[in-house]
């Protein structure tokens, strides 16, 4: 676990390291210089995780989990928001259902924390939650990444998702979501990218957006404009910061 600064979240806690580049939003992953990172430092969680190509650390498709991190929750007193893998994917075709099924049961005992998991492969969520024996727990939010029109459809497979909340991170925005359903969606992330080689965010797109929400009922939260300073760019918009959370539903 590791205190963290994601302006949503509290902490972030790690079953599993490691992934793979799906689509345009996963090119600057903050994860990928972070394994390549922590390898250096000779983490042995996070060794082989990555390669150097084009002086950049990309994935190598290597995933891990690992079992000794699933005893951390318990040993946290105080509630907290917990942002689960942020190093990966409790997704990825290669993490076993069975695997997944133990951070249930993690989440199930500690329902004093609340958890956020955030998956770039909503349809994988789907299947495995819908065929296992996974219980809908009121302290764990299923959510999917958008960065732009053409990954829309991940909504589609959110919606088939049984959760007590749903939410979308629109992070990295790089292009329009416009047209983009928002129903049964509880919670909306917005943030533009940050870091080296970030992309553009439209401000237009972000009212797209933030329009999109009050239309559906959806909690809107503005992370960030990010850019090569994000501190700099800083997280107002319209004047005001957007820190919105979404109402339980169960």
């Amino acid at each position: 676990m590791a205190e963290t600064s994601i302006e949503w979240t509290d902490a972030t806690w790690n079953p599993v390291a490691g992934c793979t580049i799906l689509t345009a939003g996963c090119r600057n992953c903050y994860a990928m210089r972070m394994a390549a990172r922590l390898d250096a430092m000779g983490m042995n969680k996070y060794q082989g995780l990555t390669r150097k190509t084009g002086g950049r650390a990309k994935w190598t498709g290597k995933v891990i989990t690992d079992p000794k991190s699933l005893s951390i929750p318990a040993t946290w007193s105080k509630p907290r928001r917990v942002f689960v893998n942020s190093m990966s994917d409790l997704f990825h075709v290669d993490v076993p259902a069975d695997f997944i099924r133990q951070v249930w049961t993690v989440m199930e005992e500690t329902p004093r924390h609340t958890y956020q998991i955030l998956t770039k492969r909503p349809e994988v969520m789907a299947k495995v939650l819908t065929r296992g024996d996974f219980p809908v727990l009121p302290n764990v939010w299923l959510g999917t990444s958008v960065e732009d029109h053409r990954v829309l459809d991940r909504l589609d497979d959110l919606r088939r998702v049984p959760a007590a909340i749903r939410f979308v991170s629109l992070e990295p925005l790089i292009g329009s979501v416009a047209g983009a359903d928002l129903v049964n969606i509880h919670w909306a992330i917005v943030g533009g990218e940050s870091g080296p080689g970030a992309r553009y965010m439209d401000p237009r797109w972000v009212g797209e957006i933030e329009t999109m929400c009050r239309h559906a009922g959806t909690a809107f939260f503005f992370k960030q404009w990010g850019g090569n300073n994000k501190k700099a760019a800083g997280r107002m918009l319209n004047g005001r910061i957007y820190d919105e959370m979404p109402a339980a539903t169960a």
